[in-house]
């Protein structure tokens, strides 16, 4: 059996772009350009690496963000992409038969099983596969916050000697760290570190919150935010249910809500979305006072986001102007 540390790169379209619109026969988060992987030997030796770049058919514009944050340049990935399922051909002759795979994080197992499923191709080879970042703090300082990658580099010592936000670079680097748990024990153990992992919300939660809950086994985003508006939208007071307002997404699958309970008022609703390993949908949600951070930052998401509402504070404070303007002095 060998352990295969994955990491890639992916494309998204530009916001607004008519990539962006398209309507494809799979729902992804993004087109898969770059795939690197290390191989990490049962005895845990890092051994030999993988890499391949991928032409993207759908997403075939490249977001300046994903170019400057990976230095990959269309140019590129015209010359030495190749299609999608031709470098799936060689990528799984490479991992060999059983792979157990390793990424840094939850993402890379859940964009590629969206690329497989757009293409048609199948998904079953790359079911058993850990999140090393929850071997490592199991194994390491047992907190429940996501760690970066530099990080978890520099509490082992290990210096960098690829580049970063480069997929065969990342994967090496985290060959590096995985060579060094005990992996064996992180399998057996993974359960009870997702959990840990879970309670803590996948990181520090923010002043005012008053009620946190892990919701399993919803089929796809659309369900896990009906859920969240609809039967498990629940007053933290009087356990009843609450009217939704309007979600507004997040950085990283988070999305926030401000709910409003007939009794005991409004409270702002925060949640993360993230795929489990048969491919579900988890829902970590807390729940904030309606006077808390998190709600002065959905109330400012709402006037960015309403033309009209901005357009009416703006009157409001012209008249409030002229109206000063119009006062008459006070006498000394």
């Amino acid at each position: 059996m060998d352990y295969i540390v994955l990491d890639m790169e992916w494309n998204q379209p530009w916001p607004g772009s008519p990539s962006a619109r398209k309507v494809l026969p799979v729902q992804i988060r993004g087109e898969i350009i770059q795939i690197g992987a290390v191989r990490v030997t049962e005895d845990q030796t890092v051994a030999d690496e993988f890499q391949v770049m991928i032409r993207p058919k759908y997403y075939r514009s490249l977001n300046r963000r994903v170019s400057k944050l990976t230095g990959i340049k269309e140019s590129r990935l015209k010359a030495e992409g190749i299609p999608f399922p031709e470098a799936m051909e060689q990528f799984r002759s490479w991992c060999g038969e059983e792979p157990v795979f390793l990424t840094w994080g939850f993402d890379d197992i859940a964009i590629l099983r969206e690329n497989l499923q757009l293409f048609e191709l199948g998904t079953e080879w790359i079911g058993r596969w850990y999140n090393a970042q929850m071997m490592f703090n199991a194994q390491t300082d047992g907190s429940t916050a996501q760690k970066a990658l530099k990080t978890a580099m520099e509490i082992f010592g290990i210096e960098a000697t690829r580049p970063a936000h480069d997929a065969l670079g990342d994967a090496y680097h985290t060959a590096l760290i995985c060579a060094r748990l005990d992996l064996k024990r992180g399998m057996e153990e993974y359960e009870q570190a997702l959990r840990s992992h879970d309670n803590g919300f996948h990181g520090a939660e923010l002043p005012g919150c008053i009620c946190r809950k892990v919701f399993y086994d919803l089929a796809d985003k659309k369900t896990a935010l009906a859920v969240m508006s609809g039967p498990e939208n629940l007053c933290p007071t009087c356990g009843r249910q609450m009217l939704s307002s309007r979600w507004f997404a997040q950085a990283g699958h988070r999305y926030m809500d401000l709910a409003t309970c007939p009794e005991h008022g409004k409270f702002l609703i925060r949640i993360r979305l993230s795929e489990q390993a048969d491919g579900l949908i988890r829902v970590s949600r807390l729940t904030y006072e309606a006077t808390s951070e998190a709600a002065q930052s959905y109330r400012s998401r709402v006037e960015k986001a309403d033309p009209e509402h901005r357009s009416t504070r703006r009157r409001r404070r012209r008249r409030s102007c002229i109206a000063e303007q119009l006062a008459p002095e006070k006498e000394e």
